[in-house]
């Protein structure tokens, strides 16, 4: 199977690092025209700039500026027919007891995970809704499934609320064209967070973990992206509202 996305406007957020940067590439590769956004101003622009992809430093959670995101996008290519949302992660928490969790952490979590998502999904929807055309594709997590190898409750909880905001934005946009889905990935060494966990885990642990997946592997960015490309295609029109497993069988 072939996947020709030539003609169309992709937006990925979190495109700084890791796995936005695997989708943004994978995209570009399959013809699409990439803007990317990141609340990492200065990884993004060096991305950016390398791959001549238009960049837009934002904080997703900020209605206004995921909204300005999205309409400049639209003023600049003249449609959004692909809207990736993979920005969201642990933003420097680790796993802890849960009486040490403060409001703070616990909130930042799902503004980063969740707020965002729904925010530019908001925002993109107007305009895709105008073209009878629209993929909306979030990076949820095995965590958003099952109980978090993080231990982190905030980042489990919210992943599992992308996981239901996916299944309705499913329902409430399908009549105007529009897919919306996720991909949840497994294990992925993709950034400096999952390396801390990948250290903090040990020779026996790292093992454990490797024995857990039935291919025998950790997964890479690329992995994600294949995934995420074939949601975002033509072949994959009348797949909607379901989260896929990327996580080499572990599920």
């Amino acid at each position: 199977m072939h996947i020709d996305l030539t003609g169309r406007v992709a937006l990925v957020t979190g495109a700084a690092q890791g796995i936005g940067k695997a989708i943004a590439l994978g995209l570009r590769a399959a013809g699409a025209t990439v803007a990317v956004a990141d609340v990492d101003g200065e990884g993004l622009a060096a991305f950016a700039a390398e791959h001549d992809f238009s960049a837009h430093a934002i904080d997703v959670s900020d209605r206004a500026a995921a909204h300005g995101a999205v309409a400049d996008v639209v003023a600049s290519h003249g449609r959004l027919d692909i809207l990736v949302n993979a920005a969201g992660g642990v933003r420097g928490q680790i796993g802890r007891p849960i009486a040490e969790v403060s409001e703070d952490d616990w909130r930042v979590l799902f503004q980063a995970n969740v707020d965002g998502v729904f925010w530019l999904a908001q925002a993109a929807s107007g305009p895709m809704a105008k073209a009878g055309h629209g993929r909306i594709v979030n990076i949820a997590s095995g965590a958003g499934l099952r109980p978090s190898l993080t231990g982190i409750q905030a980042y489990t909880a919210a992943k599992h609320a992308l996981v239901g905001l996916t299944k309705q934005l499913s329902q409430d946009l399908g009549p105007s064209g529009i897919t919306c889905n996720a991909v949840a990935p497994g294990f992925v060494r993709s950034n400096p967070a999952t390396e801390r966990q990948w250290k903090a885990y040990g020779p026996d642990g790292q093992k454990r973990l490797v024995e857990s997946i039935h291919v025998r592997r950790l997964g890479t960015a690329e992995d994600i992206a294949h995934a995420v490309l074939f949601l975002a295609s033509d072949q994959a029109s009348w797949i909607s509202g379901q989260i896929l497993s990327v996580d080499g069988g572990r599920s």
